[in-house]
């Protein structure tokens, strides 16, 4: 749905699981590969849910945009909350857009990532948590995205984001990982003519 500088709509997400047997997790872990041994692995989450957002200022160079989402099936049911404002700009080959961001969610998101179960506490040597809702991160991101001819682009995406309370007092971040989360990508896309 569009409405003037109003935005909004359902969407689809996948959210990233952990898999305890190589570290790989949505958020930075200290300690190698090991770390996150005898907590179990954290399915992938399909996350229905919905977005609104709006443009403000004279060119519409100023965005924000809050999302909700509901995991369903997978490793979490939780809630999920995301904030953003970024100002967007472009010269004649780059599109850039720079500014802060927050996430918050209830204990059935946090629990998975960042609670310890009794069971869990024997097998990883970690304290038991009980990790409640609230915010996740926040934190500043940015993106630029530059065209390649008329159907290639090519984007880079950088964040730094510091985990709230919750996620922070967690023996696994407390002993293994790290309240300050960096992260830097690139994408290519090709659009096809149909």
């Amino acid at each position: 749905m569009r409405e003037g500088n109003w935005r909004a709509g359902p969407l689809v997400k996948i959210g990233f699981g952990r898999d305890e047997d190589n570290g790989g997790s949505p958020f930075l872990i200290a300690g190698g590969s090991d770390a996150l041994i005898g907590l179990g692995d954290v399915d992938p989450t399909a996350e229905l849910g919905g977005f609104v957002e709006t443009r403000l200022g004279a060119q519409k160079q100023f965005k924000i945009r809050a999302e909700i989402r509901k995991g369903l099936g997978g490793g979490h049911d939780g809630l999920i909350l995301d904030l953003e404002a970024a100002f967007q700009g472009r010269t004649d080959s780059i599109i850039y857009s720079i500014g802060p961001r927050a996430t918050f969610a209830d204990d059935n998101f946090m629990q998975p990532f960042f609670g310890i179960t009794a069971d869990q506490s024997l097998t990883s040597r970690l304290a038991p948590y009980r990790a409640n809702g609230g915010l996740v991160s926040a934190g500043l991101g940015g993106t630029l995205i530059r065209s390649i001819g008329s159907r290639s682009l090519i984007t880079v995406f950088a964040g730094a984001d510091y985990l709230g309370v919750e996620a922070g007092r967690s023996p696994l971040i407390r002993e293994r990982g790290e309240r300050f989360q960096a992260s830097i990508g690139i994408g290519y896309g090709y659009r096809f003519k149909l």
